[in-house]
C-alpha cells in the first residue's frame, strides 16, 4: 500500500519535530548542554547507521535512521540560532537556492531567492550560464555541477577542495577521481586503466621483496588508488563492493565459529585445513 501525505502534512510533521526539539533544548538536561563538538561524534555514528540500513535495503530501519540524522541537522541549526548565526530557515533556503543555481538546464539563475521557482520548459533560452543550460545527460549535469561550483561566490576555490578531508580513504579516493573526471581529467578509454593497475601491482611486489616498509606503503596506496579508478571507470562503487565482501567474510567466518562452538573444539585448536573445509561448506550453502 502506497503511503501518501500532502505537502501540508509533511510541513506539519517537520514543524512538530522543531517544536519537540525546542522543548527538549529548554527542559532536558542532556539536550540543553549539547554543543557542535559534543554532537559531532553522535552525528558520525548516526550517519553510518543510516548507510548500513541503506546497504541492507531495510526500509523500516532507513526511515528510523533518516529521522535520527534529520534530528541532528535540526539540532545544529537550533544551536546556531541561539548563537544568532543562522537558523533552519537559512539552511533550507540556501540549499534550495544552491540547487536552483546549479541546475540551469531546469531553472533560470535569476530564480534564486524566489519562494516558488518555476521550472523552465526544456530548450528555453537562458541569458545567464548559457553554456550549462543545454545539459541533457547525467554526465553532462555532473560536469556542469563542478564547473558551476567554482563560479559561486562562496563555492569551492579549487576542483578538489570540495572533497571533505575526513572522508574514509576509499570513498575519498573515488570522489577525488570523480571530481577530476568532471573537468576532463580522465582516461580516454577505460580499458587503458588495466595497464596502470598492472604497473602499480608490479611496483608494489618489487618493493615488498625489498622489504622497505615506507616505499611498500606508498606503492600499496598507488595500487589501491588504481584499482578504485578502474572500478569507477566501469561504474562500480568500490565502497559498496568492499562492504559486500566484508559481509560475505563475516557470514562464512561465523559459520566456522558456530561449528567450532557446536563441536566443542576452540578455533585456536582447529587446523587451517579444517577451517578451509568449513569455509567451503559455507560458500556452497550460499550458492545453493
Amino acid at each position: 500500500m502506497a503511503i501518501r501525505h500532502t505537502r501540508e502534512e509533511q510541513m506539519q510533521a517537520f514543524g512538530r519535530l522543531l517544536d519537540v526539539l525546542d522543548q527538549l533544548r529548554e527542559k532536558c538536561p542532556w539536550d540543553r548542554k549539547q554543543t557542535y563538538e559534543s554532537l559531532r561524534p553522535n552525528t558520525i555514528e548516526e550517519t553510518y547507521e543510516l548507510c548500513d540500513a541503506l546497504a541492507r535495503n531495510d526500509q523500516h530501519d532507513t526511515m528510523k535512521e533518516l529521522g535520527d540524522v534529520m534530528m541532528h541537522l535540526c539540532f545544529y541549526s537550533k544551536i546556531a540560532q541561539e548563537q544568532e548565526a543562522f537558523d533552519i530557515y537559512d539552511v533550507l533556503r540556501q540549499q534550495a537556492d544552491k540547487l536552483i543555481f546549479r541546475h540551469p538546464h531546469i531553472y533560470h539563475p535569476s530564480q534564486v531567492g524566489q519562494d516558488t521557482p518555476r521550472p523552465l520548459p526544456y530548450g528555453e533560452d537562458h541569458d545567464e550560464q548559457r553554456e550549462f543550460a543545454q545539459a541533457t545527460t547525467s554526465d553532462q549535469v555532473l560536469q556542469n555541477w563542478e564547473q558551476i561550483k567554482l563560479k559561486e561566490k562562496d563555492g569551492n576555490k579549487t576542483v578538489l577542495s570540495g572533497v571533505p578531508k575526513t572522508l574514509p580513504s576509499l570513498i575519498k579516493a573515488y570522489r577525488i577521481q570523480d571530481k577530476a573526471r568532471n573537468v576532463g581529467f580522465d582516461w580516454q578509454q577505460r580499458d587503458d586503466v588495466w595497464e596502470k593497475v598492472r604497473e602499480e601491482l608490479d611496483e608494489l611486489e618489487a618493493e615488498l621483496k625489498c622489504e622497505d616498509k615506507e616505499k611498500s606503503t606508498n606503492e600499496l596506496g598507488d595500487f589501491l588508488f588504481s584499482v578504485i579508478n578502474a572500478a569507477r571507470l566501469y561504474k562500480l562503487n568500490p565502497d559498496n563492493a568492499l562492504e559486500r565482501t566484508n559481509a560475505k567474510f563475516i557470514r562464512r567466518f561465523n559459520y566456522i565459529e558456530q561449528h567450532s562452538i557446536r563441536s566443542g573444539k576452540p578455533l585456536t585448536e582447529m587446523t587451517l585445513e579444517e577451517m578451509d573445509r568449513l569455509w567451503t561448506e559455507a560458500k556452497q550453502q550460499e550458492s545453493d
